[in-house]
């Protein structure tokens, strides 16, 4: 019995539709992966995902893909960056993308800048030479993921306009490229009081009144 349970487990696995939360770092991606957890959802390792931030910004998703095929539910980088989603789409038919995002785009790039702030901890906004020493993931990878995704230029490190422009232009695209398959995108600002609800109803996952958790909120890091 033990064994038929176990092959039953995998079989479902497999055929389980996939779940990409496609929401830019500080829009409430942590607590989406805990939601995940709490439902007995296998979720992709973060750490491992991110040192596909290079494969990412070759636009080669091979190792992505590949990566994907092991857990049911993703989020954050590499997942969190443009056009990612549209190779996913094509390589897991089925899958499910939820975009999270703040109240406006303002909120998130002062969320972004204290967490980043807090996590270096020099009681100052990071400089470039400040991330390439960071020794997260890998000594650099810091840098890497602002360079790739905002350009080289470092007198753009923080920019507003620059990072806000980029935060909404992701938005968007991800609305225009779903526009036409409402059930297979959910746009969710995990801060409403609906948010649980409505993302378990997404997911297929009876709601009964659970709460939405708040996590690695800057915030409460301070």
């Amino acid at each position: 019995m033990g064994f038929l349970k176990t092959l039953i487990n995998k079989m479902l696995f497999f055929r389980r539709p996939k779940i990409f939360c496609i929401g830019a770092n500080k829009t409430g991606t942590t607590s989406i992966a805990n939601v995940f957890r709490s439902l007995g959802l296998m979720v992709g390792n973060q750490g491992r995902a991110e040192w596909l931030l290079l494969d990412w910004a070759k636009k080669d998703y091979q190792k992505i893909i590949s990566y994907c095929r092991w857990a049911e539910a993703y989020q954050d980088i590499p997942f969190s960056y443009p056009d990612t989603y549209r190779a996913l789409d094509a390589a897991f038919p089925g899958a499910k993308f939820i975009l999270t995002v703040r109240n406006d785009a303002d909120e998130w790039f002062k969320s972004l800048v204290r967490f980043h702030t807090k996590a270096i901890g020099k009681n100052r906004i990071p400089t470039a030479d400040d991330l390439r020493e960071f020794p997260y993931c890998y000594r650099g990878f810091l840098w890497d993921a602002m360079r790739l995704r905002y350009g080289e230029d470092e007198s753009l490190l923080y920019d507003r306009d620059l990072y806000t422009r980029c935060y909404e232009e992701h938005n968007r695209a991800v609305q225009e490229y779903f526009k036409d398959r409402p059930g297979d995108l959910l746009v969710l600002n995990v801060a409403e009081p609906d948010a649980m609800e409505r993302l378990l109803t997404f997911l297929g996952y009876p709601y009964t009144g659970q709460k939405m958790p708040h996590m690695n909120s800057s915030k409460n890091r301070q």
